[in-house]
């Protein structure tokens, strides 16, 4: 079965429960870690984190809500409408791709080509961006999921302060699939592997 698209909203019931039981982009930089060498600690929980889902049907390690990701919800909006004005164009619901054991939701479509990933951050981060010219590293394979998973040519990343000048609010960086087309291959390899490690957990613990 390959990659199927659900036009769901983010954080909705149906949402969370597409989510259960698969690697997800947004966690993609934990299994990437050490690429080439055995998992670490932290991919081996999240590993024993989805076989529990797959087996119980109960969402493990739920994410906490802190004041970071309240922000992230209130000025989403705000950032997807600003980046429509300054690229005229529209943005549509990223709802959800899954394919069988693996998944992940961008903040949006761009046309037939392109997803964005919107990053509403505070001050000092927004800086840091602003100052390096591109996006933090932690969010390189999940970027690179988003272009995998949905077959689209390109991902801006959007960073979004509206506490900086107007013109200086709004920081946009594209990626596209030529740039990432090893990082791609990496990726699917890997993933390969950790989806391994799922099976041979939840084997174990279903003996």
């Amino acid at each position: 079965m390959g990659v199927r698209f659900f036009n769901i909203e983010q954080n909705s019931d149906d949402w969370y429960e597409l989510r259960m039981g698969r690697l997800t982009n947004s966690n993609l930089g934990t299994i990437m870690a050490h690429y080439g060498k055995p998992f670490g600690q932290p991919a081996r929980r999240y590993a024993v984190e989805i076989a529990l889902e797959r087996i119980t049907g109960v969402e493990q390690g739920k994410s906490f809500y802190n004041s970071a990701m309240e922000r992230g919800h209130t000025l989403e909006p705000l950032a997807r409408k600003r980046y429509e004005l300054e690229y005229f164009c529209t943005v549509e619901n990223g709802g959800f791709f899954a394919a069988d054991e693996y998944g992940g939701s961008p903040d949006g479509l761009v046309g037939d080509d392109g997803v964005i990933e919107i990053k509403s951050v505070i001050p000092v981060t927004h800086y840091d961006t602003l100052m390096r010219g591109t996006y933090d590293s932690a969010y390189h394979w999940q970027i690179v999921g988003h272009i995998e998973i949905t077959g689209r040519e390109w991902c801006d990343f959007i960073s979004y302060c509206p506490e900086f000048p107007e013109d200086k609010s709004l920081f946009v960086k594209r990626i596209t699939r030529d740039e990432v087309s090893e990082d791609i291959e990496k990726l699917r390899f890997r993933r390969g592997q950790f989806l391994e490690l799922v099976d041979t957990i939840q084997k174990e613990i279903e003996k």
